[in-house]
């Protein structure tokens, strides 16, 4: 079914929850100066947790951080819970000054349709609550037009890692087992144990929509779980050399060892090579230009929707747009993987391949997905992902025909793929599970 409706944006709801917007604080607030000068500074020694494999790959990652931030200027910083932001000039941004950008590419229009409400009313998470402008600290929660607001990478989360590498790739290191048996395949073929519910068509496509329920699955770390996300694919070639398979990803994601805490955050990634030698989550490497000055990419969001309660969403959107693939979220268009990054690949022309759902990894102990209610449970119980269109060459949308992927029915699980036009779900369905020790 052709979709003609234009794309709006909800208007998101101000609300002050205080089990979200009482943010752990750091002990001490860390200007970017203090950061820079503490990274010349540190020494392998001073992290406890660290799973660095050697003073080599420790070295490697700080000559990353200096690569990301020599001949950056920051007009100021501030705290989103817990997390750091640094406000840099879009053309200063890592992915433009080392890849020699001097003019940012044209962003799309919207496309032609438009993202319904639901009949039961579900609010926009947000990355935090605008009505505190300001941090603990004093410092305004917002980047000048002209600049965005990075997410500050630190020597202390990198060191989680073993290798720079590690701290690039999607899969979480520490988990090797066996390889997986029920991965996508598109997804990496990985030592690591994923386990998914998820829907897919394969279509030649331009981008798509989709609203994703948001919840906070608990992760057990001590168990072997790595990470339980919620994303849209869009997929195009094969193998693991350039050019390879390759992918545009974006969603929520709960994976402790990258950002720290227990919490949902906003995630982007892609690979050029099959997860080989390329890709990166958010902005921890010098690929994705961001454009937008209010997008936190890598933050926290919330709030999360509650059992038998409120729901939370987020609205995502990709766009292929003159070569570059464009990513939106609340319909806001804040930035772009550029054609470059596909070398004459699949990417370079449309994808093939759509998919949305969930990912879970563990090695014998697998976390929720979703809510971690079983998808029959329906609505204020189980997670969902609603309002599914794919885009065609001219940005029209056409509802998705979907074909559900179940592979761990004892642990997650779809009801749908279904089509409603009264609601305003459109195209839907309702995944997650669970999790636990009795996947297949």
């Amino acid at each position: 079914m052709k979709i003609s409706r234009l794309l709006m944006f909800t208007v998101v709801s101000v609300f002050a929850l205080s089990t979200y917007a009482s943010a752990e604080q750091n002990p001490r607030f860390a200007s970017f100066g203090e950061f820079r000068q503490g990274l010349d500074q540190a020494t392998l020694a001073e992290y406890a947790a660290s799973r660095v494999e050697s003073p080599a790959a420790f070295e490697e990652m700080r000559a990353h951080l200096h690569d990301l931030y020599d001949g950056v200027h920051v007009s100021h910083s501030y705290e989103v819970d817990g997390q750091v932001f640094d406000c840099i000039p879009i053309m200063e941004q890592p992915s433009v000054r080392l890849n020699g950008i001097t003019t940012i590419a044209t962003p799309p229009p919207p496309s032609t349709m438009d993202a319904g409400d639901p009949s039961e009313a579900a609010q926009q998470a947000v990355f935090f609550d605008p009505s505190q402008d300001k941090d603990a600290y004093g410092n305004q929660r917002s980047c000048e037009e002209g600049s965005i607001p990075m997410r500050r990478i630190t020597l202390e989360e990198m060191t989680r890692f073993r290798t720079l590498r590690g701290f690039f790739n999607k899969i979480p290191e520490g988990l090797e087992t066996a390889p997986s048996e029920t991965a996508p395949s598109f997804e990496p073929p990985s030592t690591v144990l994923h386990k998914y519910s998820h829907a897919n068509q394969q279509v030649n496509n331009w981008g798509g929509n989709g609203y994703l329920n948001l919840w906070q699955p608990a992760i057990n770390t001590s168990k072997g779980e790595g990470f339980s996300l919620t994303q849209h694919w869009y997929v195009g070639g094969s193998g693991t050399s350039l050019p390879g398979l390759q992918t545009v990803e974006i969603g929520w994601q709960v994976y402790p060892s990258l950002y720290g805490d227990t919490k949902p955050h906003f995630f982007i990634y892609h690979t050029a090579d099959g997860y080989n030698h390329t890709g990166c989550y958010n902005l921890t490497c010098s690929d994705f230009v961001q454009t937008s000055s209010s997008i936190h990419i890598g933050s926290s969001i919330g709030p999360v929707s509650v059992s038998g309660g409120s729901q939370y969403e987020i609205q995502i959107q990709v766009q292929f747009y003159q070569g570059n693939w464009w990513l939106r979220y609340g319909g806001t268009a804040f930035g772009y993987y550029p054609k470059a990054l596909f070398h004459g690949g699949q990417l370079t022309k449309n994808a093939t391949v759509v998919d949305y759902g969930t990912e879970t990894t563990g090695t014998n102990d697998w976390p929720p997905a979703g809510s971690g209610a079983f998808s029959s449970k329906g609505w204020q119980k189980a997670a969902y992902i609603r309002d599914l269109f794919y885009l065609n060459s001219g940005l029209t949308g056409y509802w998705e025909t979907l074909t559900r992927q179940q592979p761990s029915t004892n642990c997650f699980t779809i009801t749908g793929p279904s089509y409603s036009s009264s609601s305003g779900w459109g195209a839907y369905f309702y995944d997650g599970g669970p999790g636990g020790t009795t996947c297949q």
